[in-house]
């Protein structure tokens, strides 16, 4: 079964982890194959909560880009590099194929011979040399061993073609020859006491017992065949090692985790149709072929915590969505077949979790109970937030009996460590869990930090100011808004680009306003602050 990966949004935050590792414990534990991915670097709060219960951080997943992996090519098609070319062809016949890898004993790549190449070494090979090992031989000749001293054979070819007369007075033959002879026991016996390198015996010819201890005592290698003179002659030059058909002209070689539209532009622009493809370690896995392209075996996700293409994984579009579990409004995502889409008004999606779990009557380990209460308490401030419902109490409460903890003095712990801001750059700050909100051709940006030392940040705000401008400048971003969530006073001061004033001022009814405006009992960017600013801007 292949893996399915599980992550939230792009700004990892505490629920959206917290919620993908509870919600892959529990698709595994009916019998899935679930892994917990994150987009980014994790946060601070984040890395205290996993540290505090013992749970290890998902692994960073860069995009779910459809890969050459992830197509039906041909796995473990190769062939060694000591093979005859005979056995090359053969293999390319019986895989229907027109080309295949050559590896060394270690499954390296070594190059990639293709029916182009054999049919030139036919046309235009050494007819007279070969080199190649005793086996390659004895196979491409459908042959009887009857003596082996040499595992290769190295030396110019002979075929008794002419009188015994001839052979015996005028070709003199030495261990640098592979001599092709029928019933000539005179032949047979001379090149035998001339320590000839191969001896093949052609028409199934015996060896008379003299002739085979005259051998045995001389080292020649011997081998008979059912063959003719002609087809012995015709079948040994296919006996080679295949190695002798690479050529030192570069190949291209794929690597698995090369995305399938580079593949593509690749192929298009070098016009080859057989490519190996080859592991990071250069081992090869074996081959594609641009023409047999069919399967895309597409990766499988389970998005949640979110629902939009602009905050999910790179890629998207190229992976097959199996399931969405959040708790924010409607995005624009599409599926080309109904999915399961569980979206819930709750404070967290570790809510909708906890229900799955109660659903499927699977009890929750302790660890991970502990981790589905902290994503609870980060996204509802510790169930004061205004998207607090009575189903995310009831789950903190049962939660919190599960790992036996406060869970009030456990959230003052998890907002202290997540609120340092000490280390990062405004930058840094402001990217941290900026999201994007599109009102038609309008772009609502804003920024949300929670934290203990508001007014820490606000003795800087002229620099934040500064650069928010700047980033609206070059993003083309027409509404920013930094929301500085304290998390002691329940309320949040708010930073703006200059073109927002009015839009602030018009959507919150303000008689006035100025730059670190405070709004109290204002916390929720989702359910106070967005709807307030789409309400207004779809009006004008």
């Amino acid at each position: 079964m292949k893996e399915i990966y599980i992550f939230g949004h792009r700004k990892p935050d505490t629920d959206s982890v917290t919620s993908a590792i509870a919600l892959s414990f529990l698709k595994n534990e009916l019998g899935f194959n679930t892994k917990p991915k994150i987009l980014d670097n994790i946060n601070k709060e984040t890395e205290f909560v996993l540290k505090y219960f013992g749970v290890q951080e998902p692994e960073f997943l860069n995009d779910v880009k459809l890969q050459v992996g992830d197509l039906e090519y041909y796995k473990d098609c190769y062939i060694d590099q000591n093979k005859s070319i005979k056995e090359a062809y053969e293999y390319m016949k019986s895989n229907n194929i027109t080309g295949v890898p050559l590896v060394d004993s270690n499954h390296k790549l070594l190059g990639l011979v293709t029916v182009k190449m054999l049919s030139n070494e036919l046309i235009n090979g050494d007819f007279i040399h070969l080199k190649t090992s005793y086996d390659n031989i004895l196979k491409t000749l459908d042959g009887k061993e009857v003596l082996k001293f040499d595992d290769e054979i190295d030396g110019n070819i002979i075929a008794a073609a002419f009188k015994s007369s001839t052979i015996l007075n005028d070709i003199s033959v030495d261990n640098s020859n592979i001599m092709i002879v029928g019933d000539r026991n005179g032949v047979i016996e001379y090149v035998i006491n001339n320590n000839v390198q191969l001896l093949i015996l052609v028409g199934g010819h015996q060896l008379k017992e003299e002739h085979l201890e005259l051998a045995k005592k001389n080292k020649v290698n011997i081998i008979v065949t059912e063959h003719d003179t002609f087809h012995t002659t015709k079948l040994i030059g296919i006996s080679g090692y295949v190695k002798q058909l690479l050529s030192n002209e570069r190949i291209e070689k794929i690597e698995p985790t090369q995305y399938y539209d580079d593949f593509v532009a690749l192929s298009n622009k070098q016009g080859y149709n057989n490519y190996p493809i080859v592991s990071d370690n250069g081992r090869c896995l074996g081959l594609i072929r641009v023409t047999d392209i069919k399967g895309k075996h597409r990766k499988k996700v389970i998005l949640i915590d979110h629902n939009e293409s602009s905050q999910s994984a790179v890629g998207l579009e190229e992976a097959e969505i199996l399931e969405i579990v959040d708790h924010h409004k409607i995005g624009d995502l599409t599926t080309n077949k109904p999915i399961n889409f569980r979206n819930m008004i709750v404070g967290s999606s570790n809510t909708i979790v906890y229900l799955m779990y109660k659903e499927s009557n699977i009890k929750i380990p302790k660890k991970i109970a502990g981790i589905m209460m902290a994503g609870i308490l980060s996204d509802t401030i510790c169930l004061t937030s205004p998207t607090t419902t009575d189903l995310d109490k009831e789950a903190v409460e049962e939660l919190a009996k599960c790992v036996n903890i406060d869970f009030k003095e456990f959230s003052n712990k998890m907002f202290e460590a997540g609120t340092l801001l000490e280390g990062k750059t405004k930058e840094e700050i402001l990217a941290e869990d900026l999201k994007i909100f599109p009102i038609d051709d309008n772009k609502i940006v804003i920024s949300q930090v929670f934290t203990l030392n508001a007014k820490d940040v606000l003795k800087e705000k002229e620099e934040y100011i500064e650069i928010m401008e700047k980033m609206c400048q070059n993003k083309g971003y027409k509404t920013m808004i930094f929301c500085i969530t304290d998390i002691t006073s329940k309320g949040s001061y708010l930073l703006y680009n200059s073109k927002s004033e009015e839009t602030l001022k018009e959507a919150f009814n303000l008689k006035s306003i100025e730059q670190g405006i405070y709004m109290a009992d204002v916390v929720s960017r989702k359910k106070q602050i967005v709807p307030a600013l789409m309400k207004y801007l779809q009006k004008i």
